[in-house]
């Protein structure tokens, strides 16, 4: 499908290029070979992991604790793995150029 999603038995794993602090939370297209996700959380105390983990877990119809942070904790590089997902809002995200975001306080 695309190269920042890897599609496994029960889960997927998203490779992402997270923008801390920005204006608002949502998804900002492809950077690279990565998802780009903006999140108005800042990257203190683990505060922009954890928003990243919510928004990851509203849009895929799952509790938090199925969105499991792989690799990338302090970086912009992340690898999320979200188990049995009942939504798959990338599809969308694809299709929808410039509706991608959604506003979210960033904690």
């Amino acid at each position: 499908m695309t190269a920042w999603l890897r599609e496994l038995p029960g889960a997927l794993e998203l490779t992402l290029h997270v923008q801390p602090g920005a204006s608002r939370t949502g998804v900002d297209g492809v950077h690279g070979d990565a998802l780009k996700v903006r999140l108005a959380a800042v990257p203190v105390d683990g505060r922009a992991n954890d928003a990243l983990r919510r928004f990851l877990a509203d849009a895929y119809g799952v509790p938090l604790r199925q969105v499991t942070l792989v690799r990338g904790a302090a970086a912009r590089r992340k690898v999320v793995r979200i188990d049995a997902p009942a939504a798959r809002p990338e599809r969308e995200w694809l299709r929808t150029p410039g509706q991608r975001s959604v506003t979210r306080s960033g904690g």
